[in-house]
């Protein structure tokens, strides 16, 4: 019996930026109604190829055939993407989360008009209840969508984009739709996926996540350089194995981290300390010791590093910093005493996208390089960018190239890099390897180790339980704004972690460090 045609095939697909070749003959075949990952490093040329399917760049060469219809590459166009039935649903969901679920959806489809040009707000509403119920989400045309949880946001980005035909005539690209969840909204997001595919649509998922790639996905391409290097369908491939594929070697996570004696003393303790959506949390994180956060969205992990960097004020309790009554009231009053922080958002707050690396690298000890306050030392500047991007592993094409250029996972090594070069004794880290691939997670695991080594304490809240496993000598447990519980990695399946996190069952017994 012949084989049903492909959903989607993208056949000898090329471009290249001045003489870097991105994609070099690439090809992707998906099958109708299944969930198809698309992986690789950073830089691998992924988001090349699917912003070369949707129009947004123009592929040197290629053809694209969707559902029998065969395009061009080199003269697509969005218009025509969406003409041919492609969906495309980015990091960046395109939701304005002031306006309600049906006034965002409308901004794509139109707004039902009647005589007079008046909105038919009824009829608006049925039309997006319909698709919602679709859907299976649990949400109301009128629910102002800042409201929303994020996974939920996301289903609505999905359904937005498909409202228009019946779904099964298009193919849904996602990039990286859970870079930003937590691990519940995680599942529920896959969950809904599956179920989606399980229906007859046909799925392209761009992801980091391996676990989730495991579990969701019915067949798999893995590119590297621009180029495919893998490929495989049906059951069987584990995580492990995809990461050798993406990373062109045996790859082998990194055993976990011998635990230190902290012969130093704590760098930080908290007494009482409260801030913002945070009361009453105590921990204490020693010299070369890194400490994890763990908890749901909200539980206030991203307020404490910023209570402790300075960002949030303090409104209760106390700190002390290396032994020293620590009170700041600023962000500056942070870096001056010794704090670092990573921020979650490297794109708002962690780079400055239009300038270079070398002036991203320089940013933090900017002053070092100034001369008599008369001139920039440019010539040490660029020399120690090098080294700097040399040591970290930063791959870029010249230290004069904007970061906004690089690859996320050479983004956040730059980001980290930059922050060590004030010489923290205590480093705060957000979703540190947050939308980046295993190779770079391994080199930043591999630089905060080496930085820990040296006797920085370090403090790194992260939804992803495996990176805390994986990183941590110890584990505390955020819920309702305080620490409720402590894990030891070394004596902890991931399993329980994930339990306590959901509040199904009671959190361990908080050690008395704390």
């Amino acid at each position: 019996m012949t084989a049903p045609a492909p959903a989607l095939a993208a056949h000898s697909v090329t471009k290249t930026f001045g003489g870097t070749v991105a994609l070099g003959g690439v090809e992707l075949t998906v099958r109708g109604g299944t969930i198809h990952a698309l992986l690789g490093g950073n830089g691998s040329g992924k988001s090349t190829l699917i912003k070369c399917l949707a129009g947004v760049h123009r592929a040197d060469s290629g053809v694209v055939t969707v559902q029998g219809r065969t395009l061009e590459l080199a003269g697509m166009a969005p218009p025509r993407a969406r003409a041919a039935g492609l969906r495309f649903v980015h990091q960046d969901l395109g939701l304005f989360d002031d306006l309600t679920v049906a006034e965002n959806f409308a901004l794509e489809s139109g707004f039902p008009l009647a005589a007079g040009g008046r909105i038919r707000w009824p009829a608006l509403h049925r039309q997006v209840a319909a698709v919602l119920d679709d859907y299976d989400l649990r949400v109301r045309p009128r629910d102002v969508v800042g409201s929303l949880r994020p996974s939920q946001k996301t289903m609505v980005a999905v359904a937005r984009a498909l409202a228009d035909q019946v779904a099964t005539e298009h193919v849904l690209l996602l990039d990286e739709p859970t870079a930003t969840l937590p691990e519940k909204e995680s599942r529920e997001l896959m969950a809904a996926l599956r179920r989606r595919a399980d229906r007859g649509q046909t799925i392209v998922l761009v992801s980091h996540r391996l676990g989730e790639v495991e579990h969701v996905a019915d067949a798999l391409t893995v590119l590297r350089d621009g180029r495919v290097v893998g490929e495989h369908s049906g059951p069987g491939l584990r995580a492990a194995e995809i990461s050798a594929l993406i990373a062109g070697e045996r790859f082998a996570e990194p055993a976990h981290r011998t635990r230190s004696s902290h012969a130093g003393g704590p760098v930080l303790v908290t007494a009482r300390l409260s801030a913002g959506g945070v009361h009453e949390v105590n921990l204490t994180v020693g010299r070369g010791e890194i400490v994890g956060l763990a908890g749901l969205a909200g539980a206030g992990k991203s307020t404490l590093l910023r209570a402790v960097f300075g960002d949030v004020p303090v409104t209760g309790g106390s700190m002390r910093l290396a032994g020293h009554p620590y009170a700041p009231r600023s962000p500056r009053d942070g870096l001056a005493a010794g704090v670092g922080l990573v921020p979650e958002d490297r794109h708002a707050e962690g780079v400055f996208a239009d300038l270079t690396v070398r002036e991203n690298a320089s940013a933090p000890v900017l002053s070092r390089y100034w001369r008599h306050r008369l001139y920039l030392d440019r010539r040490s500047e660029r020399r120690e960018t090098e080294a700097l991007v040399a040591r970290h592993a930063v791959r870029a094409d010249g230290i004069e190239l904007p970061v906004g250029k690089l690859s996320g996972g050479n983004q956040q090594k730059l980001v980290l890099a930059a922050r060590m070069r004030r010489d923290p004794s205590l480093l705060l880290l957000d979703e540190p390897t947050q939308g980046v691939d295993v190779m770079s997670r391994a080199e930043i695991y591999e630089t905060l180790r080496d930085l820990a080594a040296r006797g920085c304490g370090i403090l790194v809240a992260s939804t992803d339980l495996d990176e805390l496993l994986l990183l941590c000598d110890r584990i505390l447990l955020l819920a309702g704004g305080t620490v409720t519980g402590e894990f030891d990695p070394a004596a902890t399946r991931r399993d329980e972690i994930a339990s306590a996190v959901l509040g199904t069952e009671p959190p361990p017994s908080t050690s008395t460090r704390n």
